[in-house]
């Protein structure tokens, strides 16, 4: 056997037993264990009725499940925007403190972010940040901040020929989303 395919063969085998000792360990050391670093939200608001809406974690947390309003003990809530949230997801919950962003949200009296007259449409933007109180399983000792943006674009009808902006209108159509960057951490 030349030098050469000794090396290859060797190399082989190391990354055989390196497979087969994920296979028999449950996974390649540490993939478990929760990653301090960059994260990203992403989510799309719906009527939820109260019931929550579907988020994914990606980066550092890396999950995906629901997220829904909770009360200041962390206790799930179907009222709107109570400043608190708790995202249910695969690999535990995260309890986030949202009173920011859920203010800037609620605030009636900020005029949309862009309007345009002509095609009776506009966009509403904020962003605020919110803080990580506490998790569960993989996320049990979680910290850290993810700057919230909550972006709605929608178009509203015509009243008597001019477009119905005021706050009680219904949209004829609307889109909400949610994106957030941060940074987390576990000690």
């Amino acid at each position: 056997m030349t030098d050469e395919r000794v090396s290859l063969w060797i190399k082989a085998v190391v990354a055989g037993l390196a497979l087969a000792g994920a296979v028999i360990f449950g996974g390649v050391a540490g993939a478990a264990a929760p990653v301090s670093g960059q994260t990203q939200l992403w989510a799309s608001l719906g009527p939820s009725n109260g019931n929550g809406f579907k988020v994914i974690f990606t980066g550092a947390i890396g999950d995906s499940g629901t997220s829904v309003g909770a009360t200041a003990n962390g206790k799930p809530t179907k009222k709107n925007n109570p400043g608190y949230r708790l995202f249910i997801l695969k690999k535990g919950t995260i309890f986030f403190n949202t009173q920011k962003i859920d203010a800037a949200e609620n605030n009636n009296s900020a005029p949309p972010t862009t309007v345009n007259a002509t095609t009776c449409s506009a966009t509403f933007v904020v962003t605020e940040p919110a803080t990580a109180i506490s998790g569960t399983k993989a996320y049990a000792g979680i910290t850290g901040t993810i700057n919230v943006t909550i972006s709605y674009a929608f178009t509203v009808p015509l009243d008597k020929g001019k477009c119905n902006m005021n706050s009680n209108a219904n949209p004829s159509a609307a889109i909400g989303l949610v994106t957030g960057t941060g940074t987390v951490s576990y000690g």
